[in-house]
């Protein structure tokens, strides 16, 4: 009698208690089949489909293919019946899958004629030229490249490098899904890695525009203002001297003084330390949240983007170090990007997003569409508009040249971020154009460069050419 009663619990418990459980396992083969006889929805770029299902004649009716996978992968991310999902395929699978609650009435109509559920459509707000020409301009550099619109905050760019081939993972295949798996998770250059949001780096000299917008604001200081500028700063309460790149002063006369606008045009590192301990770390903290650090850049926590940091409770020469970018500061391309749209867009920061619209299966009735919604309050207008000059300056008299455009003018800021002995340094390049009405702004990041020589390594010569590509896709 006990038996019969632990069996009829045992039954009880599997079919009411766990039967959400384990109808939701992949390795569920009912699920699976169910699943697959639908028609996942595509995911959009402009009017192409970058991820779609198309009909085969194996047990699994429909199998998700990636027309274009190197270049869009970082976005769509892959979906797979062993390994789950990623990226967009994960964040807005109810969707594409069909189940989501706004497509109830479509379901519906399709059950009435019988037809198969079919998935919504999801369209990213990626500019295909503009992912093109970052692709192509990243060449064989291990990096990442983001554009937004500074108006809205759309992503039009999201390109990293190495990047990886969903295909396999979406195959009927578990044979052909584990040996793709097993390939992507040794590779030591981690392609599935999404560099431009999910990994931050070290953000060097691109950072010194958080800085000068602190000195800005700080109401002290102003475009013109005289610091100074030798060869070397002695960080406080250390023994160790900070150098300028040049090893050379960047200012001049008996005391080397330099303007904040020529500092920054120069990337001056020991005028930036100077003002970063004059300023204090909270100014520095405080300015650099209102650009989005210390926050999650995008909400939707399926896309895993990191959090740029900038850290707390700095010492006076920790300070000195995080003004221009180096210490435990670091940044994604996305936020440095953000940074920079948030000037071109006259101090004001956008929430970046990535999604466009959502709509039905047949593309015609919108679900969802993203509405532009401010982040911040960076900075203000009068700071937006002296930095955008002190920036047009880094370009075309400075250590961007190699970003300019013809016809077009630009605004940006270089960055060679120091690491280690063992590794080169990261190159960085952030701009946005037309510097007086932008419509897009970039932020560039290169990793690894296996042409170039350590020493030739630099912001201004590897990352600005591949931002200024990207900008001439947009702009023509």
């Amino acid at each position: 009698m006990l038996l019969v009663f632990l069996l009829l619990a045992n039954i009880t418990y599997v079919q009411a208690i766990r039967a959400d459980e384990l109808n939701s396992r992949s390795d569920n083969r009912r699920v699976l089949l169910d699943e697959y006889a639908k028609e996942r929805g595509p995911i959009l770029v402009g009017d192409e489909p970058v991820a779609l299902s198309v009909e085969t004649d194996d047990e699994f009716a429909y199998l998700r293919q990636y027309p274009v996978p190197l270049l869009y992968a970082p976005a769509t991310g892959y979906y797979s019946s062993v390994f789950g999902r990623s990226a967009v395929e994960r964040s807005e699978n109810d969707v594409l899958s069909g189940n989501d609650d706004r497509l109830f009435a479509r379901r519906l109509v399709d059950l009435v004629t019988n037809r198969e559920q079919r998935g919504g459509t999801v369209k990213l707000t990626l500019n295909p030229a503009a992912q093109q020409a970052a692709y192509d301009a990243l060449g064989d550099n291990k990096g990442a490249v983001v554009a937004l619109d500074p108006r809205t905050g759309a992503i039009l760019t999201m390109v990293s490098k190495p990047s990886y081939d969903p295909n396999p993972l979406a195959s009927h295949s578990v044979e052909e899904q584990q040996a793709a798996w097993q390939v992507l998770q040794e590779d030591p250059e981690k392609p599935t890695l999404n560099r431009a949001i999910a990994q931050t780096l070290p953000p060097g000299s691109v950072f010194k525009i958080v800085t000068a917008a602190a000195a800005l604001e700080s109401g002290r200081y102003e475009p013109d203002s005289l610091i100074p500028g030798p060869a070397e700063y002695d960080l406080p309460q250390s023994t160790v001297d900070l150098p300028n790149q040049s090893g050379e002063p960047c200012g001049s006369g008996p005391e080397e003084l330099i303007t904040l606008t020529n500092a920054l045009r120069v990337s001056c590192n020991t005028a930036f330390a100077y003002l970063g301990n004059d300023l204090g770390d909270d100014a520095l903290r405080e300015q650099a949240e209102r650009f989005g650090y210390n926050s999650e850049p995008l909400t939707d926590e399926d896309l895993n983007a990191a959090t740029s940091i900038f850290p707390a409770e700095l010492d006076a020469p920790q300070t000195a170090l995080a003004a221009i970018g180096q210490f435990d500061v670091r940044a994604t391309p996305l936020q440095i990007a953000m940074v920079s749209a948030g000037i071109a867009n006259d101090g004001t920061v956008m929430n970046p997003y990535l999604i466009e619209e959502l709509r039905d299966p047949d593309r015609v009735k919108v679900l969802e569409r993203t509405e532009p919604e401010e982040l911040s309050r960076a900075v203000s207008t009068e700071t937006a508009q002296e930095l955008t000059a002190m920036m047009v300056e880094v370009v075309e008299n400075g250590t961007g040249q190699n970003g300019q455009l013809d016809a077009i003018q630009v605004a940006g800021k270089t960055g060679t971020a120091q690491t280690t002995p063992e590794r080169p340094p990261y190159a960085w390049f952030t701009s946005f154009a037309p510097a007086d009405d932008a419509q897009i702004a970039v932020a560039v990041v290169i990793e690894e460069a296996p042409d170039t020589a350590r020493d030739d390594i630099a912001g201004g010569r590897l990352a600005a050419p591949v931002a200024k590509a990207v900008m001439e896709a947009v702009l023509g």
